[in-house]
C-alpha cells in the first residue's frame, strides 16, 4: 500500500522441505548402514570363530591320537610335514600339551613362524586351567594373545591332552572388514545426499509452481479497486491423484471463490461510490439555498427575537460545515472514479510556504516552524489538490494537539530525488490502535488527541487519495511527544527548467 504506518516483524529462519526431506533420508541411510554394519560384524565374528573351534576340534583329534600313543616316538624321529605345518599336521601358531596331574609331559606347539615353541610356566598353568569338557573355551596368554583351547582325556588314562588355536585370523579380519563396510556405508551415505537432493528437487518441482502461482497473486492489489484475478495454477500440476495436484486443484478452487469475492465487491463499492457521488451532487443545491436562506435571515436579525436569531446562526454554521462535508465527499467519489488531475509543472517550495503561512494565521495558539531547501523542489501534480493534501495535514496538527504545540513543516529531497515532506508536531501522538487506520474514512482519534474543533475525518483519506493518485506515498510515525506525516512525491522536473519564481514568503519562523 502507498499509505502505511511503520511496523517490524522478527522473521526465523526454518529449514525448507527439500533439506528436510533430503536430510530424513541421508539420516536413515546412516542409521540403516550403522545397523548393517554392527550386525555383519557381529555375524562374521561369530563365523569365524565356529571356523576356529571346527578347526581346533579336528587338531585336538590329531593331538589326542598322538598322546594315545604309548610310545610317542622322539622330535628327531617324527616325519617330516608339510610347510608351514607341524610335523604332526598341526596348523601354524598351534599350541599343545600333554599333562598328567601337574606335569607337563609332552608339548607339540610351534611358533607362528613355524619353529619349535617351548610352554612356559604361566602359559601351562592356563592350559591346566582349561575344564577337560571337550568344548571350545577362550583363554588369554599375556605374551601370545587370545586363543581358543580344548581339553581332552586319554582314554584308560589320567593324561590331558590341551590344544589350542589362535584368535589372530578373528580378531585381524574383524577390523579390515569394519573399515570396508564403513567406508563403503560412507559413500553410499554421500552418494545418496547429492542423488537425494536432486531428486527431491525434481519431485517438488511441481509444488514450486503451486507456490509461484501464490506468489504472485499476493503481489495483486487485492484491497480496492477491480481486480482481474485471472492466475491459476496451471493444468498440469492439479491432478488429484497426487497431493501437489491437490494442493493445486484446492488452490484453484480458492482463488475461484476469491474472484468471485472480488468482482461482487467491486461492484459493490462501484454503486456506493455512485450513491456518494450522486447523493452529494444532489446535496450540493439544497444546502446551497439553505445556507442563502440562513444569511438573508441572518440580516434581519435585528428584527427577531434573540433566540430565533441564535438558531439561524447555527442552521448557517452547520449548513456550511456540511457542505464542507459534501464537498470532501464528492471529492473521494471522484478521486476512486480515476478523474484526472489537473496536472502541471509546479514549485512544492512556494506551495509549502502558502500552505504554512495559512495555518499560522488559523492556529496563533501553535508555534509554527518552516524548513526550506535553498533550491526549489518542483513537481508535477495538481496544484489545488496538493495544496488541499497540506491543508489537512496541517489542520490535523492543529486540531488534534494542544495549544502551544511545536509543528515542524520540513521540504528536502530524498537520496533517490524524490521530494520529501514531513510534517512534525510533539503533541500527545496517535494512540497504537488507531495508527494502523489513521488513512481509513471517518477514523477518530481518542482521547489522547481529543479535538477542540469540529472534524469531518475525511482530511487524512483524501491526503491520502490525492498523494496515491500522485503516485506517491504518505506514512505516518507516532509516538508519544512525536507525530511525524512523511509525504514523499516523484520529481519529474529537472531544476533547469525553473526561472526565477518571483513570490515573496511569508514571515515564517525558521527552524534551526
Amino acid at each position: 500500500m502507498a499509505a502505511r504506518t511503520a511496523s517490524s516483524s522478527p522473521s526465523r529462519g526454518r529449514l525448507s522441505l527439500r533439506a528436510k526431506l533430503t536430510g530424513s533420508m541421508v539420516v536413515l541411510l546412516t542409521v540403516v548402514c550403522l545397523i548393517v554394519g554392527v550386525v555383519s560384524e557381529f555375524a562374521l565374528d561369530i563365523f569365524l570363530t565356529r571356523q576356529i573351534d571346527q578347526q581346533l576340534s579336528a587338531a585336538a583329534g590329531r593331538s589326542l591320537g598322538f598322546a594315545s600313543n604309548a610310545h610317542p616316538p622322539d622330535a628327531g624321529q617324527q616325519p617330516e610335514g608339510q610347510a608351514g605345518e607341524h610335523p604332526l599336521g598341526q596348523n601354524v601358531g598351534t599350541v599343545s600339551g600333554t599333562f598328567s596331574g601337574q606335569r607337563l609331559v609332552h608339548d607339540d606347539s610351534i611358533s607362528e613362524h613355524g619353529d619349535r615353541l617351548q610352554l612356559t610356566a604361566a602359559q601351562q598353568a592356563v592350559m591346566l586351567s582349561v575344564p577337560t569338557d571337550g568344548k571350545p573355551h577362550a583363554v588369554s596368554f599375556d605374551d601370545l594373545g587370545d586363543y581358543r583351547l580344548m581339553a581332552l582325556t586319554v582314554p584308560g588314562t589320567s593324561t590331558v591332552v590341551v590344544t589350542g588355536l589362535p584368535m589372530k585370523p578373528v580378531t585381524d579380519t574383524l577390523p579390515t572388514v569394519g573399515l570396508i563396510l564403513f567406508g563403503v556405508a560412507a559413500a553410499g551415505v554421500l552418494g545418496v545426499a547429492f542423488l537425494g537432493a536432486f531428486a527431491v528437487r525434481r519431485t517438488l518441482r511441481p509444488l514450486d509452481r503451486v507456490a509461484a502461482t501464490a506468489g504472485r497473486v499476493t503481489e495483486l492489489p487485492l484491497d480496492r479497486g477491480q481486480v482481474a484475478l485471472s492466475i491459476r495454477v496451471p493444468e498440469s500440476d492439479t491432478d488429484p491423484r497426487t497431493e501437489v495436484g491437490q494442493v493445486g486443484s484446492a488452490l484453484n478452487l480458492m482463488l475461484g471463490h476469491v474472484a468471485q469475492a472480488l468482482e461482487a465487491r467491486h461492484d459493490s463499492e462501484i454503486r456506493v461510490r455512485q450513491f456518494v457521488a450522486d447523493a452529494s451532487h444532489e446535496l450540493r443545491t439544497p444546502l446551497a439555498a439553505i445556507r442563502g436562506y440562513a444569511e438573508l435571515a441572518a440580516r434581519g436579525s435585528a428584527l427577531v427575537p434573540p433566540d430565533v436569531a441564535h438558531s439561524m446562526g447555527r442552521i448557517q454554521s452547520e449548513a456550511v460545515r456540511m457542505s464542507a462535508l459534501v464537498e470532501d465527499l464528492l471529492l473521494l467519489a471522484r478521486l476512486d472514479a480515476g478523474r484526472p488531475l489537473d496536472v502541471r509543472d509546479l514549485d512544492l517550495t512556494r506551495l509549502v510556504a502558502d500552505a504554512v503561512g495559512d495555518a499560522q494565521v488559523a492556529g496563533r495558539e501553535h508555534r509554527w516552524l518552516l524548513e526550506l531547501p535553498p533550491d526549489p523542489v518542483l513537481v508535477f501534480g495538481d496544484v489545488q489538490r496538493l495544496h488541499q493534501v497540506l491543508a489537512n495535514l496541517l489542520a490535523n496538527a492543529r486540531t488534534h494537539t494542544p495549544p502551544g504545540t511545536t509543528v515542524v513543516t520540513a521540504l528536502g529531497r530524498s537520496a533517490d530525488g524524490s521530494a520529501v515532506l514531513t510534517i512534525t508536531d510533539n503533541g500527545p501522538g496517535i494512540a497504537p490502535d488507531l495508527l494502523p487506520d489513521v488513512f481509513e474514512r471517518f477514523a477518530r482519534g481518542d482521547s489522547s488527541r481529543s479535538r477542540t474543533a469540529g472534524s469531518t475525518g475525511l482530511g487524512l483519506a483524501i491526503a491520502c487519495a490525492v498523494v496515491v493518485a500522485h503516485h506517491g506515498t504518505i506514512e505516518v510515525h507516532s509516538r508519544p511527544g512525536r507525530t511525524e506525516f512523511e509525504v514523499r512525491l516523484p520529481v519529474a522536473v529537472p531544476a533547469q527548467r525553473v526561472h526565477s519564481i518571483g513570490t515573496t514568503l511569508p514571515q515564517l519562523e525558521t527552524g534551526s
